[in-house]
């Protein structure tokens, strides 16, 4: 009879965990870049009616925006 189990087996845990970061990390790298692509795209009039400036899309695009 087979089993099933959640248990981690020494190292591999460790390995799992920083394998699935770096899928994180490559993840989020790449929704801050088309966001600012995206938004840098726009015209100041369509920026504005968003809410916005040119100068804020940065701080959009890393999710540090905290509005006017």
């Amino acid at each position: 009879m087979a089993s099933i189990t959640n248990r981690s087996f020494g190292r591999g845990n460790s390995i799992t965990k920083t394998f699935a970061d770096l899928v994180g990390r490559l993840a989020a790298w790449h929704d801050m870049k088309t966001t600012r692509n995206q938004l840098s795209k726009l015209s100041d009039r369509h920026l504005e009616d968003l809410g916005l400036v040119r100068s804020d899309i940065e701080q959009v695009a890393r999710n540090r925006y905290t509005g006017r």
